[in-house]
């Protein structure tokens, strides 16, 4: 099947888009509004986009709280999502009135951060203190309609593990367990199970495929 997406005729029950970009990681977004509310959101469109110096990115669907309080402070984190952490992360998501502090609803444990303001997840393995970089309106789907769509940039000036999950001067993604959004309802995981790895080729293993020799 193919289909133009804007005329949006899949004729699928539902926009198969998130369930072919993905999984996507989940930016557990926290921030504390200029009153000292906390505010947390996981967020599926979220992803590392720089290093040395590191940069995140998540987006936000509508100018939603974490957007505003990362442009008022300056200041956001992303705590690491897990397995074991799935129903808190998913009770985070209601769309509760602004000013409503999440981490009691989600049951969990606002701790500062050491060189940001915003809170990240005490209970998370891992989580990245951000400073807020820009906002970057993205177009809405036709000429002269309204934006819906905003992408938030933060450089990574913080990084914290829990020091169970670092061995062998590794950190083991594996035993965090981090998880992954989908489409529709449906979420992933990423166990011991499910992870490969696969050494780069080299410029002459690339190259002899194209029976070309590599330049010395």
């Amino acid at each position: 099947m193919f289909y133009d997406t804007n005329e949006n005729q899949h004729g699928l029950r539902h926009d198969p888009f998130k369930a072919i970009v993905g999984p996507r990681p989940i930016g557990w977004i926290a921030t504390v509004s200029r009153d000292g509310i906390c505010n947390i959101g996981p967020y599926s469109f979220f992803n590392a986009v720089g290093e040395k110096p590191h940069f995140v990115m998540f987006s936000s669907s509508g100018r939603k709280d974490s957007l505003k309080n990362a442009e008022e402070t300056g200041e956001f984190t992303c705590s690491l999502a897990t397995w074991d952490l799935r129903f808190n992360m998913n009770m985070t998501s209601a769309s509760v009135p602004y000013g409503v502090d999440e981490f009691p609803i989600g049951e969990l444990t606002a701790v500062p951060g050491r060189l940001v303001r915003a809170p990240r997840v005490k209970e998370s393995p891992a989580a990245l203190e951000c400073k807020f970089w820009k906002t970057v309106e993205l177009p809405p789907l036709t000429e002269g309609g309204a934006s819906r769509n905003w992408v938030v940039f933060g450089q990574v000036v913080g990084v914290f593990i829990d020091d169970r999950f670092v061995k062998d001067g590794m950190v083991d993604t594996g035993a965090m367990q981090p998880i992954g959004r989908l489409g529709y309802m449906d979420y992933s995981v990423v166990n011991p199970q499910s992870i490969f790895a696969i050494d780069r080729p080299s410029v002459e293993e690339a190259m002899a495929k194209l029976g070309v020799k590599a330049a010395e």
